[in-house]
């Protein structure tokens, strides 16, 4: 609408208008009455910072100020719908595993609390030596029997002091390091942020946005304390008057591959950082869904050969001694 020539004022009247959510028409009546009373389009955005980011907001001002708000705009509009097309491709690919694994976690403890336990009085009336399979079982109901309830509270209890933990400052960026140093997930996630943290840093510089400005802001961007630490050492090495390359060929990112340092130092060289930037956003986007439909396709076999392994497991240990009590009567 601004590109058409359409006033601020009377683009966001009728996105008001427009919206179906009651919550962000609350947040565009407040944008609009302040730039009605004479304040900018980023100074407005400003006071809802958790509808619009810092990326978001730096953008807006750049674009007042150097007159290329729509321009800005649109880069703003391509990134949102380049971040949720990514995030619902890897949401995607982690769906199929992550509903058969809680389906058979489900299923398996309700037949561990309610099934297996009844296992017991029905097999130890058997007058047959059980054979291993069904000991092993029946050691197991009777621990669910007696403990089931407790053993239950117990996981529970596991995974919501596990999630607090890994919230806090000190377990934060131990749990995010290991999970970057996972085999398949590892990568995944660190081509994730390498994708997301090369797309940002290269739409601010393309908007005008002065290198260190743009790292400053990459500082409270990032959700990866991993990432988030490389940010404000690479703001720091540009302030001391580093390239940004001759920053990032150091030791301490190690999370970084060659070839976007080598890239991004040819990017320097040519004048076409921003461009640069962007071509290695695409291109680990790129890496990120190959390898998400290759873990899919590996993780589906794989989990439906564990769960038949312990169906099979189940049932040979509740059939064995069935055939060996008939097998052990006489005519």
């Amino acid at each position: 609408m601004i590109k058409s020539g359409i006033t601020i004022v009377e683009a966001l009247t009728i996105l008001k208008d427009q919206t179906k959510s009651d919550v962000f028409k609350k947040v565009l009546i407040g944008v609009l009455g302040d730039i009605q009373n004479g304040k900018s389009l980023a100074k407005s955005l400003a006071k809802h910072p958790k509808v619009f980011n810092t990326f978001y907001i730096s953008l807006i001002d750049v674009g007042e100020q150097s007159g290329t708000l729509d321009e800005n705009l649109i880069y703003l509009a391509n990134q949102l719908a380049k971040d949720y097309a990514f995030q619902k491709k890897v949401r995607g690919a982690m769906m199929y595993p992550m509903i058969v694994l809680s389906a058979a976690g489900i299923i398996g403890m309700s037949i561990s609390l309610f099934v297996l336990p009844q296992l017991i009085n029905l097999f130890s009336g058997f007058d047959v030596e059980l054979p291993l399979t069904t000991r092993l079982l029946l050691s197991f109901a009777q621990i669910m029997r007696d403990f089931g309830i407790i053993i239950v509270f117990c996981i529970v209890g596991l995974i919501l002091l596990f999630r607090f933990l890994v919230t806090t400052k000190v377990v934060k960026p131990l749990w995010h390091r290991l999970l970057l140093s996972f085999p398949i997930f590892g990568i995944i996630m660190q081509n994730t942020e390498l994708s997301t943290f090369t797309r940002s840093l290269g739409i601010m510089i393309k908007s005008g946005l002065p290198i260190t400005k743009a790292l400053e802001i990459e500082t409270s961007m990032s959700s990866n304390t991993v990432f988030n630490q490389y940010s404000k050492r690479m703001l720091s090495g540009i302030t001391r008057g580093h390239a940004l390359s001759q920053e990032l060929a150091s030791p301490n990112y190690s999370k970084i591959p060659q070839i976007a340092v080598k890239m991004i130092a040819v990017g320097e060289e040519t004048g076409k950082l921003d461009e640069t930037l962007l071509y290695l956003a695409d291109f680990f986007e790129e890496e990120v869904n190959d390898a998400t439909k290759n873990m899919s396709t590996i993780l589906e076999p794989i989990m439906l050969l564990g769960i038949g392994l312990i169906v099979a497991f189940v049932a040979l240990a509740v059939i064995s001694p069935i055939y060996q009590l008939t097998g052990s009567i006489k005519p």
